[in-house]
């Protein structure tokens, strides 16, 4: 039998069932303990929500003008030039992706005054629309980095960017606004744990629309007492269902976030008003998205005095697929070590409830229908090794060796695990030929917390995704300003080093 990861087993059920993570990185000597969530509150029917400290909009309101950088630990710090790398890394491969061209086409037809640059497009046009086309390419190979509910964080960047060059925002400036977005999505997602899995909604268009907009309103020191009508626009503006999962409508939902984020923005501090009440009232946010799921507003209590980006981090994926698969690939590579595939009678995964509602048990059709296939992934993994970019392509899907194995390949929840929400384990049991059984079982993928990517790993990945759509050296310029991204003056060298060669 194989092994389990070392010193991961005990502690599995309490990570599950909290969310805690150690951080991408080593904390930092003196950073503040991780801390479990808050119980659940169910919300009163007809009543609405409310917090010790009054309305939700004024708490995040304060916290939206008065967050100070120098607050964050190094770690923190270090997680933001991170997100940054990673994000400009996936936006400028995933610039180059069908879905993305699509959507481009529409953005040029628009007409828009060409004010700012997408990445990895010739073009320039209005902030509004090089968010939503940063957007899409950021989320398309669903490449980018996950945390609570996959990806909520993913329009907040491709907003941000654009909003930075038409303004003359500084990348320390980008920063500190990444921060406030982040904070708002882990607190949203901390509040309705059920959204996503349940409720069938998609975090990036309903928790990533109102991180984008508060991040939005931080970059232009938005006055305060617009904020509250920024998050009732953005509030409105949310939306996006799971049932596209595995089609082009997925990375359009960050495409809209990230658009609607600068426009709620922008109608929201002009004097555009909104209901200040918008998230917890009994008709708002909470109770449309959450109907009939646990909600607790207890996450927002700390907001701005304990740190997400510290206390739980987030998780650059190191294959271009569906995260909540991840496990499984690393679990089958672990196996693919000790066996031949040609040895393989079955391979048999065992997840939990929610990674079933979201990775298919059916041969893929379509590239992006391939990125939530648990047989396609498990039988290219097992055949190719890690199912990096090359297996994400007709010819690679159309590979009859791997369809063979595919056949074999078969999902189940598997009842030790089957009820965790914040992380993904997975037990792999291949059956050879022979009779034999080999078992791998993953509780934390690579690139989470637990088992962060090496710096070369980063690189690679970076590399191997600008690859797509600039030459090298301009690849090497672009890696070295996000590498000391917050020392830079101004974003101005960035801009022509992003469009596409």
């Amino acid at each position: 039998m194989g092994s389990r990861q070392d010193g991961m087993i005990d502690r599995r059920r309490f990570l599950g069932a909290t969310g805690v993570a150690a951080g991408a990185l080593t904390l930092a000597a003196g950073a503040a303990p991780a801390r479990p969530a808050a119980a659940a509150e169910t919300k009163p029917e007809g009543k609405a929500m409310a917090t010790t400290a009054g309305r939700l909009s004024d708490i995040i309101a304060d916290f939206v003008v008065s967050f100070d950088p120098k607050s964050l630990p190094p770690v923190a710090r270090e997680r933001v030039r991170l997100a940054f790398i990673d994000t400009v890394a996936v936006m400028l491969a995933g610039s180059q992706e069908h879905g993305t061209k699509l959507a481009c086409e529409m953005v040029q037809r628009e007409g828009a005054a060409p004010k700012v640059s997408a990445i990895g497009q010739t073009f320039r046009t209005s902030p509004q629309l090089a968010a939503l086309a940063n957007g899409v390419a950021a989320h398309v190979m669903d490449y980018d980095f996950s945390s609570l509910q996959g990806q909520p964080t993913s329009p907040i960047i491709p907003a941000l960017l654009p909003l930075a060059e038409a303004t003359g925002a500084t990348p320390a400036e980008a920063a500190a606004a990444f921060v406030v977005g982040f904070e708002l999505c882990l607190r949203l997602a901390r509040s309705a744990r059920e959204q996503s899995s349940v409720g069938g909604w998609h975090g990036v268009g309903t928790i990533g629309t109102m991180g984008a907009a508060i991040a939005c309103a931080r970059l232009v020191g938005a006055p305060r007492e617009t904020i509250p009508d920024i998050l009732g626009i953005a509030a409105s503006l949310s939306g996006g269902l799971s049932v596209n999962f595995g089609t082009m409508t997925k990375p359009l939902h960050s495409g809209v976030a990230a658009r609607n984020g600068i426009l709620a923005m922008e109608l929201g501090r002009s004097g555009f008003t909104a209901n200040a009440a918008a998230l917890e009232n009994p008709a708002g946010y909470l109770a449309a998205f959450d109907r009939g799921m646990a909600v607790s507003v207890a996450p927002f209590a700390e907001l701005g005095q304990r740190y997400d980006i510290v206390e739980r981090g987030f998780k650059p994926k190191r294959y271009p697929c569906g995260g909540l698969g991840h496990t499984a690939i690393d679990a089958t590579l672990a196996l693919r070590e000790e066996i031949g595939s040609a040895e393989i009678a079955a391979i048999k995964t065992g997840i939990t409830k929610q990674a079933a509602s979201r990775i298919g048990d059916k041969y893929p059709t379509s590239i992006e229908s391939a990125k939530f296939s648990m047989p396609y992934v498990a039988a290219y993994t097992a055949i190719h090794g890690p199912p990096m970019l090359a297996a994400f392509t007709e010819e690679a899907i159309g590979d009859e060796a791997v369809k063979a194995l595919a056949r074999k390949v078969t999902i189940a929840v598997d009842p030790e695990f089957a009820d965790f929400l914040e992380d993904s384990p997975a037990r792999v049991t291949v059956t050879l030929a022979s009779g034999r059984t080999l078992e791998q079982t993953r509780y934390y993928a690579s690139g989470t917390p637990q088992v962060p990517l090496t710096p070369a790993q980063v690189e690679e990945k970076f590399f191997s995704c600008a690859a797509r759509a600039v030459d090298r050296a301009r690849a090497e310029k672009i890696f070295a300003f996000v590498s000391r991204f917050e020392e830079q003056p101004s974003f101005a060298p960035l801009w022509e080093l992003v469009r596409a060669s």
